[in-house]
This record gives C-alpha cells, sequence and structure tokens, in this order.
C-alpha cells in the first residue's frame, strides 16, 4: 500500500464554522460526511489528517455551496498563526527571512511529502509551495486556499497596504481569475510548478508587526508534534481512529474513504502489520478512556458516549475485557491508591497506560 500523505488538522481551524455561516449547517453536515468525522470536534486536538481529505472536505463545501472556486472565499481566513505550536515557531522568528526558512525547515512537524522552497533571482524572493496531492481531482480550491496562508505569514511582517508582486498557481486559469485577483489584489498566474507568492528581496529582513507570544522552540514544536508527522501505515490509521475516538463515531469504512483506499485494502495491510482494526481501535478508545476517567469531569455514562459506546455496560465490559477492571473500580482506584499499587491484571494501570504509549504514541 502507497504511503498515505496526511497534513495537521489546523490548516481546516475555523473551516466548520466559515462553512456553517457562509452556506449552513447542511454543507457542514456533507463536508464532514466526505471524510467520515466531525471536523469541528477536533479542532482543540492535534490530529493528522490525510491529504485527499482536506481535498474532500473542501469540495463538499463547494458543491453545497454551488462555487466551484469556494477556495478563493477560503484565501482571505486562512492564516499560519492558526497552526497551533507550529504556526507560533514560525511567526515567532526575528525577521521575514528567518520565518520562512523556519516554515520550511520545520515542515516535516507539520505535513508528509509537502515541499516548501524559497528562492532569490536578482531583486525578487519566490516562497513557493507544493501539496503532496497538487494535481489530484478537486484539488484547485486547495491550491488557492495554500496561496492564502502563504500571505498571512508575510502580512505578519510586512505593512497593511504591502502587496505581492504577484502570485503563482498550479492549476489551470479558472473562468473568473478576476477573482483570484481581486483577493490577492496583484497579478496571479496559472499553471505554474508550485504556489508560489513574489516579492521584493528588500523585505527579507522586515521584523514582526506584533509579538503576541512566549518563545516556541523547534523542540517545543517536536514535542507536540510527536517527532514528527506519521508515515507508517499504522500510525496514519491510529491517527484517523484518534480522530474519530474524539467525534464518537469509530468505522472501519470511514477510515478506508479518508485514506482513499478500500475496506478490504485496508484490512489486508493491517493485517500484513500483524493487527487489525478492531484491535487497533479498542486501543485508542481504552487509552482515551483512561484519559477521561482520570480526568473526573464526566460521569461513566457520558464517557461511554464520548466514545461513541451504545451503552455504559457495553463501555465497562469492553474497558474491563481491556484491563481487567472496570470503569468504576479504575475511578476508585486513582482516587485511594498510587498508579503503582493499582493492578491490571499483572500489571498497573500506570504500567499498562504506558505499554499503549509505546504501542501507540499519542
Amino acid at each position: 500500500m502507497a504511503e498515505i500523505p496526511v497534513i495537521s488538522n489546523r490548516i481546516l481551524h475555523g473551516m466548520p464554522a466559515f462553512i456553517r455561516g457562509e452556506i449552513g449547517q447542511k454543507a457542514l453536515l456533507q463536508a464532514n460526511r466526505a471524510i467520515g468525522f466531525d471536523l469541528e470536534l477536533t479542532e482543540g486536538e492535534n490530529c493528522f489528517i490525510p491529504h485527499v481529505a482536506v481535498i474532500r472536505f473542501i469540495e463538499a463545501a463547494a458543491r453545497a455551496a454551488g462555487d466551484a472556486n469556494f477556495g478563493v472565499l477560503m484565501a482571505p481566513m486562512m492564516n499560519v498563526a492558526n497552526y497551533g505550536s507550529y504556526g507560533r515557531y514560525v511567526l515567532g522568528a526575528g525577521t521575514l527571512g528567518q520565518a520562512i526558512g523556519r516554515a520550511i525547515s520545520s515542515l516535516r512537524f507539520h505535513s508528509t511529502d509537502d515541499r516548501m522552497s524559497v528562492s532569490v533571482v536578482g531583486d525578487e524572493v519566490r516562497y513557493s509551495y507544493v501539496f503532496a496531492l497538487a494535481g489530484y481531482a478537486g484539488y484547485a480550491n486547495v491550491g488557492f486556499a495554500a496561496a492564502g496562508v502563504l500571505l498571512s505569514l508575510f502580512r505578519a511582517y510586512l505593512p497593511r497596504d504591502w502587496r505581492p508582486l504577484r502570485i503563482e498557481l498550479d492549476t489551470d486559469r479558472p473562468r473568473q481569475a478576476v477573482l483570484l485577483e481581486d483577493i490577492f489584489q496583484c497579478p496571479v498566474h496559472f499553471n505554474a510548478p508550485a504556489v508560489t507568492v513574489v516579492m521584493e528581496r528588500r523585505h527579507l529582513s522586515a521584523g514582526p508587526r506584533h509579538v503576541a507570544w512566549a518563545i516556541v522552540t523547534i523542540e517545543d514544536v517536536a514535542r507536540d508534534r510527536r517527532g514528527g508527522a506519521p508515515r507508517d501505515l499504522l500510525d496514519v490509521i491510529m491517527e484517523q481512529i484518534r480522530a474519530q475516538v474524539l467525534t464518537g463515531s469509530v468505522s472501519i469504512d470511514s477510515a478506508a474513504q479518508v485514506t482513499d483506499t478500500s475496506v478490504r485494502t485496508l484490512q489486508r495491510e493491517l493485517n500484513r502489520a500483524g493487527t487489525d482494526f478492531r484491535s487497533l481501535a479498542t486501543a485508542v478508545r481504552v487509552q482515551r478512556a483512561t484519559e477521561l476517567l482520570r480526568d473526573r469531569n464526566g460521569s461513566i455514562t457520558r464517557v461511554a458516549a464520548e466514545l461513541g459506546y451504545s451503552s455504559p455496560a457495553n463501555f465497562a465490559r469492553a474497558f474491563r475485557k481491556a484491563t481487567g477492571n472496570g470503569p468504576k473500580d479504575f475511578r476508585s482506584a486513582i482516587t485511594v491508591q498510587t498508579p503503582r499499587s493499582t493492578r491490571c491484571d499483572t500489571q498497573s494501570f500506570e504500567e499498562f497506560n504506558c505499554g499503549l504509549d509505546a504501542a501507540f504514541p499519542r
């Protein structure tokens, strides 16, 4: 099975609210259905989603809006500042040139198989980005939005009245190309090899317009991204299951859909890796269950519902089978005992969770 490129879910930060407000709740439901989970419920979490899911989400919204150029509307709201620790690290640079360098050097913590580069030709600087699935059916709107992201970095350092020399897009020229020039306020060229923003070289030394957050290091980004975006099939599927668990509905059909493969192929690949979807889903659910049970802010009934179980009894049965103890026993144990004295068969719950973390890192 070919490698599945993934990217941080933060690139779609704010999109669910935008779609609901501009098109309607029905459009948002259709977009969520296209990727198999409720994107809005994962916004507060750091998840990685397949590139194909990004395309399908935006395409479903575009169809609902009846606007083939929906990405043009998205472009102004795209902002690298919304990209969590990666965005804060990039925008924490002392100059625009350094920010571009940070964006390129730390891209591996944000996505897989994307490419980013910068070149200086005479008095011009070319800052380019290539989406891993550029040219994929439905990609055009993603390309328009990507230009908006690149521009957001420039605008964090340059005056409000700054305009790029031009923007180049790796898409065909749309029928209403003038809309893009109105949005980007500069000439726009099409059928380029990458999404590229071109500016004057002198701007590289520009300092940030605002300094609004604490210092973020590349080590902070690495910790937040667990060493980088997932590449291994198991890690990618675990990310999809984790996103599904956060939204309360786990389905192999949805996981196959969002990774652009068939259920049969996915099952075969997991079997080759020595596991199956049900086992992975159980591991993620139990891991999340222990987190929710430790928190103590929700009842066991609520925890069961959040994890997608049809009843508290089914949740308790699954939890006991996986850990050797029921959820009530688990809560009681962590309240009155230290983790080392709380046993799960021959393991402590602490050891059990460490084992899960080792097998399926968060």
